[in-house]
């Protein structure tokens, strides 16, 4: 890409108004991110950080400097009926020594990926309580289940199912055939939820975006680690776009307007992510705060 080519999609009409605070807030994330690395190998007030590779949900397109990292799923049997319960799978936890002290992480091998708590690391999640890897011991209400929001952005969720209620499997059965006028039908059908973030203060609530598709299963045939991390078609992602840290969304209402409307979209600067595309990425994580 040219160096002084625009990122946003042409048609948008706030590309212009807004390239000069980008680049502005770009410079200052090389200078952050540089920060963060040093920091977080030296300083004892933070731990985690640092250089991350994860896999995320593609950006394609727009100012957003990465893709979303994806949560790896497991479907849990609920008694008594032929269902399963949605669960983020959060990585194993252990302690470990860093330059000489000994600090809590979380990280596993998962279809021959190391999936890390580092992953969230950013935007200010570093911050929240749900997000550090001994949370569930220091907070038995925390757990790793998805739960629907309050109000969503699709329809079919606030008609159907209450805010705070369990995702379950059997919620997306039409996900072969579910449309919201937007885009193509039949491609996939998602939900807006919390994870980690039980009892917690809503401005700690880590938002994500659950989808089931066919084209997610087709995908798993051929990855291992899509095999691994996704289930029946189920996959998850941390719903903060990697730009101004926004909640984007699935087929949304006026992403057809920026080719984006099988996409994910996110309205306040035009970053679009392919679902259906899982790649490989790094980044600079930033650490959490030591705790009192």
């Amino acid at each position: 890409m040219p160096l002084d080519e625009d990122k946003y999609p042409v048609e948008s009409d706030r590309r212009r108004f807004v390239k000069g605070v980008v680049g502005g807030a770009s410079l200052a994330g090389i200078a952050t991110a540089g920060a963060a690395a040093v920091n977080s190998a030296t300083a004892p007030s933070g731990e985690g950080g640092g250089t991350t590779t994860f896999r995320a949900v593609e950006n394609t397109d727009g100012p957003a400097p990465r893709g979303m990292p994806q949560i790896p799923i497991e479907l849990e049997p609920i008694d008594g009926e032929d269902d399963f319960y949605i669960k983020g799978v959060w990585p194993e936890v252990s302690t470990e020594t860093q330059q000489g002290r000994e600090v809590t992480v979380a990280k596993e091998e998962i279809g021959g990926v190391e999936y890390s708590s580092e992953w969230y690391q950013y935007c200010g999640v570093q911050t929240y309580a749900g997000v550090y890897p001994n949370a569930q011991k220091e907070n038995s209400d925390l757990t790793n289940y998805f739960r629907y929001t309050k109000s969503s952005k699709y329809e079919w969720q606030n008609n159907d199912v209450s805010g705070g209620e369990k995702m379950k499997l059997s919620h997306f059965d039409d996900y072969k055939t579910w449309g919201n006028g937007v885009g193509t039908d039949g491609i996939g059908k998602p939900a807006n939820g919390t994870w980690r973030s039980e009892g917690l203060d809503p401005a700690e609530t880590m938002p994500v975006e659950v989808i089931r598709s066919e084209r997610i299963e087709e995908a798993a045939k051929e990855s291992e680690w899509l095999k691994a991390s996704t289930s029946k078609g189920v996959m998850a992602h941390l719903n903060k776009c990697t730009h101004f840290c926004c909640v984007p969304g699935f087929k949304q209402e006026g992403s057809a307007k920026f080719a984006a409307a099988d996409a994910i979209y996110c309205q306040c600067h035009q970053s679009v992510y392919d679902p259906f595309n899982i790649v490989e990425k790094s980044f600079v994580a930033l650490p959490r705060p030591a705790k009192e």
